[in-house]
């Protein structure tokens, strides 16, 4: 089959340049890629990267890959102020027009404010591809919410291709920032949004610093915005909090693997599957996680509550990791036996192929 891959590609930072090369290298070797091949696929995420892709998506109909299932924040960026509020009436009628007015105004805050999370603005992109590729159920329901007649496929997030990791530069790394083995070592990793909670997770960790000198907090990545970035400068002053900027992939693997447990919230979500929650998991790391309609095993990934209750949530389950290294062993092996259940990368790239050859047939086949 002859395909064009519409994506960004490393070294692009982005967690959607990531997922699309390592796609790429999965196609079988018979599999003829280029920038304009006969069946389309076009990589769609909330940031300026796609700005193009969407615009090809747009012109030559293909199948689209939405890793976000809220493409809201990308008109934010990519349309002018009455370009904004057309689209906007196109998904959702004239009569939301003082809704959108409002949305433009105070977009300076769309990153954290739930509101831009419930307008997904999904209609047209749904409508236009000959079919749309979701990664999760949630992602599935909100584009049949906005683009009832579209044709939609759930083929799960990928798992990543990572080096092996050296258990004894794993030990070097932690006993190099004063991490014994006996200690507990929460990690945040991955390109930080305010929607990672980043701030309660520092919250919550001074709480249980307190009562526990053997826990420690990696924070690893860079912060998406510039507010967030000073915000959690004066949180991360603490002697056993250990910050590191952008993270390549050379080494996203070693400071997984030197984390017992994985923080990896969501809220607001844009109905996303994380690559930083499949990596722990394979690892044989328990990882927190916002409560959703995802069906994970609650055992090897502990559900925190989004609102009022998270903060509690969050120290009390870090708490309770921290006190027993046993809790953290089980909890990760029941991770790791559910990773392994997971379609393998062979097994999702002939997913991919499926759906280019379906959608291929539809689009051939005669109107009824």
């Amino acid at each position: 089959m002859k395909i064009g891959f519409h994506a960004p590609l490393p070294p692009v930072r982005s967690g959607v340049a990531d997922y699309a090369a390592a796609l790429l290298a999965a196609f079988p070797p018979d599999t003829a890629v280029n920038a304009f091949g006969g069946r389309n696929l076009y990589h769609l995420g909330n940031n300026p990267f796609h700005r193009e892709i969407y615009r090809r998506a747009m012109a030559r109909p293909g199948v689209v890959v939405l890793h976000d299932a809220v493409m809201h924040h990308f008109f934010l960026g990519a349309l002018t102020h009455e370009e904004y509020l057309a689209e906007f009436e196109y998904c959702y009628g004239r009569w939301h027009r003082g809704a959108s007015q409002d949305l433009w105004a105070g977009r300076g805050r769309s990153a954290s404010d739930a509101r831009y999370f419930r307008w997904p603005m999904l209609r047209r992109i749904a409508e236009r591809a000959e079919a749309v590729i979701v990664h999760t159920a949630a992602a599935r329901d909100a584009v049949l919410c906005e683009a009832p007649g579209a044709n939609v496929a759930i083929i799960p997030h990928l798992p990543l291709p990572v080096p092996p990791v050296d258990p004894v530069e794993v030990e070097r790394w932690r006993h190099a920032r004063g991490i014994r083995p006996s200690h507990t070592l929460f990690g945040v990793l991955g390109y930080l949004r305010e929607s990672k909670r980043v701030m309660n997770v520092l919250r919550a960790f001074h709480r249980v610093a307190e009562n526990q000198p053997g826990v420690h907090l990696l924070v690893g990545g860079e912060a998406g915005s510039s507010d967030l970035a000073r915000a959690i400068e004066p949180l991360v002053r603490h002697p056993r909090i250990h910050r590191e900027g952008h993270v390549p992939e050379a080494s996203l693997q070693l400071l997984a693997a030197a984390c017992d447990v994985g923080i990896n919230l969501r809220y607001p979500s844009a109905g996303e599957s994380s690559g930083m929650s499949a990596r722990w998991s394979r690892l044989g790391r328990p990882v927190l996680v916002t409560e959703s309609a995802e069906q994970l095993p609650a055992a090897a990934f502990p559900a925190i509550p989004s609102g009022p209750a998270e903060l509690n949530a969050l120290e009390g389950f870090m708490e309770w990791f921290a006190e027993s290294p046993t809790r953290r062993a089980v909890c990760g092996l029941l991770a790791r036996q559910w990773a392994a259940e997971q379609p393998d990368i062979s097994a999702i790239a002939a997913m991919y192929l499926d759906v280019l050859e379906s959608s291929k047939l539809k689009a051939a086949a005669p109107p009824l």
